[in-house]
């Protein structure tokens, strides 16, 4: 029987201030807090999938439950937003202060924004066209 991986779980980013990266994730992405230990970890909810943030060093500490992990610089993800939803976004990141570092218009036809998390990860708002998938 064929096998094929067909979702991604989890992704995960790093970061070095989680309380700050607490309130940037909730308050302006909106994104439910599903769990945090102190010092190490964040875990959120994003639709049917999970965004995992790690404090690098904590985690890269060798513990009897998971195998050390961790990188340093910054991280990429991309969150799919409907062509419709991407002017409130704009304006939901103008209001929390958060510049937009580009926009790209594809030639596919979809558009993608482009910010920064407060530890420096590139974090991307993106319509689901640029991959030929279709919109939530």
């Amino acid at each position: 029987m064929p096998m094929h991986l067909d979702q991604i779980l989890e992704t995960c980013l790093y970061v070095d201030d989680l309380p700050r990266a607490e309130r940037f994730y909730h308050e302006v992405l909106g994104l439910e807090l599903e769990s945090r230990q102190d010092e190490r970890h964040l875990f959120f909810h994003c639709g049917q999938q999970m965004l995992l943030l790690f404090n690098p060093l904590v985690s890269r500490a060798l513990n009897d439950h998971f195998p050390p992990h961790g990188s340093f610089g910054p991280g990429h993800v991309a969150f799919a937003v409907g062509q419709s939803e991407l002017a409130a976004w704009s304006e939901r990141l103008a209001q929390h202060a958060i510049p937009i570092e580009k926009t790209i218009d594809w030639p596919s036809g979809g558009r993608s924004l482009y910010f920064r998390d407060p530890a420096g990860n590139l974090l991307e708002l993106v319509t689901p066209k640029i991959w030929g998938l279709p919109e939530k």
